[in-house]
C-alpha cells in the first residue's frame, strides 16, 4: 500500500457526479485506505453510510466553490453536514473580502465554520491561491490560524489554478509546524504528490488518488 494513500482526500466534486461515482469513490477509499472521501454536501449521508465502521473520514465542502456566501450560511452548511455524517469540512474563504483588506469579515467567516464544527469535525480553510498575490496568501493563512482552523488548503480545483510547491512552502512557513496544509487541484501523479509533501503538505486533495497510489499518471483535472 502506498505511503501517500493515508494522506489523500479522495475527491469527487463535479456538478454531474452521480450516485454510482460516489459509491465507487467510497469503495476505492476503503481499498486504498485513503484519509477521507471529499464529496459535495448532498452526498455526505450516502458516503457516511458506505464508510461506517472504517477509518476513512467523510469530508465535505462549505461555501463551495466561490466562497461568497455569508458566514451564517456557511455555519448552517457546516452544522447540516455534520448532522449528516461529515467529520471534516473544507470551507472557501470570502476571497473578495480578503482582496478588499476586510480582514475582520474574513476572520468572522472562518470563525463561523470553526465554531459550528467544534470538536465534531476538522476545519480546513481553502484560500484559493491562484487568485491571490503573495501578501494575500500570507494574510489569509495568518487569519485562518487566528480563527482556529485545523488546516489551510490551496485550492478548490475549480478556479484558474491548483497547488504548487511554491505555495505549499509559503503556506507551511506562514502557519508553522502545528497546522495542517492541504494541497489540492491538479495533483495527478506520485511524483507531484511527493514534491508537495516534501514542501510541507500533510494532506493531498485529488480525484486521482488511485493513480497516485499506484504510481500511475492520471488525466484528471482536479
Amino acid at each position: 500500500m502506498s505511503k501517500i494513500a493515508n494522506m489523500i482526500d479522495h475527491t469527487a466534486l463535479k456538478a454531474d457526479t452521480t450516485r454510482d461515482v460516489i459509491e465507487t469513490l467510497c469503495q476505492e477509499a476503503k481499498e486504498y485506505q485513503f484519509a477521507s472521501v471529499c464529496v459535495n454536501p448532498t452526498w455526505v449521508s450516502l458516503a457516511a453510510e458506505h464508510l461506517k465502521g472504517t477509518d476513512v473520514k467523510v469530508c465535505t465542502v462549505i461555501g463551495f466553490p466561490l466562497g461568497a456566501n455569508t458566514p451564517e450560511t456557511k455555519a448552517f452548511e457546516t452544522t447540516n453536514a455534520i448532522e449528516n455524517g461529515a467529520t471534516e469540512v473544507d470551507m472557501v474563504i470570502n476571497i473578495a473580502a480578503l482582496k478588499d483588506k476586510n480582514d475582520d469579515l474574513v476572520k468572522r467567516d472562518i470563525e463561523a465554520v470553526v465554531k459550528a464544527a467544534g470538536n465534531k469535525a476538522l476545519s480546513k480553510v481553502i484560500i484559493e491561491t491562484s487568485l491571490l498575490n503573495e501578501e494575500e496568501k500570507i494574510r489569509a493563512c495568518k487569519i485562518a490560524v487566528q480563527a482556529g482552523a485545523n488546516f489551510v488548503k490551496t485550492s478548490t480545483g475549480f478556479s484558474t489554478g491548483g497547488a504548487t510547491v511554491e505555495d505549499i512552502a509559503l503556506m507551511r512557513k506562514t502557519v508553522g509546524p502545528d497546522i495542517g496544509v492541504k494541497a489540492s487541484g491538479g495533483v495527478r501523479d506520485t511524483e507531484g504528490a511527493e514534491a508537495l509533501i516534501k514542501a510541507g503538505a500533510t494532506r493531498i486533495g485529488a480525484s486521482s488518488g488511485v493513480a497516485i497510489s499506484k504510481g500511475e499518471v492520471s488525466n484528471s483535472d482536479y
